[in-house]
């Protein structure tokens, strides 16, 4: 039965997407969480024979607002592409560091969520959590906290909200940002920062190797691929984190062109090549049809703009 949808999904696309090839957006540079999932999304659609090619596009700059632009222009021109994003879009727009929204494209799946780690490099003296609260203790300068994204946004956010759960002021943090994950992770391995905060897929393979070690992970309870890491939780404190990252299309493509790639991305988690890459990366399958996607991400701009509010980072009526 699988097989027959399968079957007859491709057949539709091939229809309304023409020759089964499908443009991934990227709104930031290499090497960063969006780039690896959207590559790896291409990938294993067609090593899985779901389409017959795909391609690849970087687009760095205005904290992934530039990409959003450009996708925006596609309209009415370009069926066949999607860009990645995460929680990032809702960030952004809401504290207006681009003039763009979700609500400004075609949401069309969340596929992913990886969990927001800290981590240190592999020779640090830092040992865990509780150093690095006891350095900021100190004094909050004692600390400085690199991560993929600017003052606010989702690396910031999500370390803020660590000391916030373990009683600190976040807006003492001493945050280091860099436009996209691969270049925190590059300027974090020649000794920018004490603290690397990203998403646990970005860094696993670096925690692994010994280069980098993971001293805390938002999950509630620890992970199979990183079983040494400790969650906040057996820490003390009281944080949980997922950053999901989903598709969105062109404004006004046809419904059925965004059923057919809401459908497609929906049978590639089910096959064994998906499987492989998840489990590597350490993402977790938090799949979103469409429409459920759009509620989610109303709400989720709801909840955003009152912590951002409550953390000090936007005023309220500016939301």
């Amino acid at each position: 039965m699988k097989k027959n949808l399968l079957i007859f999904s491709l057949c539709l696309i091939s229809q309304v997407v023409g020759a089964q090839n499908i443009h991934f957006l990227v709104p930031g540079g290499a090497g960063g969480g969006w780039d690896s999932t959207a590559r790896g999304t291409g990938l294993v659609l067609r090593e899985a024979g779901l389409i017959e090619s795909a391609s690849f596009e970087n687009i760095s700059g205005a904290g992934g607002g530039k990409a959003i632009g450009t996708l925006i222009e596609m309209a009415g021109h370009r069926t066949d592409t999607l860009m990645i994003n995460s929680t990032p879009i809702i960030v952004r727009s809401v504290t207006h560091l681009f003039p763009f929204s979700f609500h400004d494209l075609t949401p069309i799946s969340r596929i992913v969520g990886d969990f927001q780690v800290l981590l240190v490099r592999g020779d640090s003296p830092i040992r865990d959590f509780n150093d690095v609260l006891a350095l900021f203790r100190q004094n909050p300068r004692n600390v400085k906290i690199a991560g993929g994204s600017v003052r606010g946004d989702l690396d910031h956010l999500s370390a803020a909200l660590a000391f916030r759960a373990a009683g600190e002021d976040p807006r003492l943090l001493a945050y280091v940002p860099y436009d996209a994950g691969g270049k925190a992770l590059a300027g974090f391995l020649t000794g920018e920062g004490d603290v690397l905060s990203t998403g646990l897929g970005e860094v696993l393979e670096y925690h692994r190797s010994g280069r980098l070690r993971i001293i805390a992970i938002s999950s509630p309870e620890r992970i199979a691929i990183a079983p040494s890491v400790p969650t906040y939780r057996e820490l003390g404190i009281d944080f949980e984190f997922v950053n999901w990252r989903g598709f969105f299309a062109a404004p006004g493509i046809p419904d059925d062109v965004a059923e057919q790639y809401s459908a497609i991305l929906e049978q590639m988690l089910e096959t064994p090549e998906w499987e492989a890459l998840r489990s590597r990366n350490g993402w977790q399958n938090l799949f979103l049809d469409r429409h459920e996607f759009v509620l989610f991400l109303e709400q989720q701009e709801q909840e955003v703009s009152s912590l951002l509010i409550e953390l000090g980072f936007l005023r309220a009526g500016q939301e």
